[in-house]
């Protein structure tokens, strides 16, 4: 885990800066969702790798963390907007900020995101 979330946070942030989150219309939002939804099973399968499980154990890890993550994700984005909307100098969204107001909502976030992902196999570890 120590790697996946800054691999992750970084990966989103170069998206960010390559220009491939557009700031407007829906495309932008899609790609979060897809950066966020892709990151989450690293979490399930680094938890397989690590505790060997068969191969049922590895779909069932990652179909997991999607769903885990899949719960925290929306979880995320409001409360990053709402951490961040004393912030923003009257911008209508954290988009149209932009600059240091949208990296940190996505690494905001991806953080979120990944610990729901992480949060829902340490609950399903508990019942094995």
């Amino acid at each position: 885990m120590k790697f996946i979330l800054p691999t992750a946070v970084f990966g989103v942030l170069l998206l960010y800066a390559a220009g491939a989150i557009p700031p407007d219309g829906v495309g932008g939002s899609m790609v979060i969702g897809l950066a966020l939804l892709a990151a989450a099973p690293a979490v399930g399968i680094h938890e397989a790798w690590t505790m060997r499980r068969s191969v049922a154990g590895w779909i069932f890890n990652i179909i997991v963390s999607l769903a885990g993550a899949l719960f925290l994700a929306p979880v995320g984005g409001m409360i990053m907007a709402l951490f961040l909307s004393p912030f923003m100098d009257g911008a209508g969204s954290i988009a149209a900020a932009g600059g240091l107001m949208m990296l940190v909502a996505l690494a905001g976030m991806m953080v979120i995101t990944l610990l729901g992902a992480w949060g829902s196999i340490w609950i399903v570890n508990r019942w094995r």
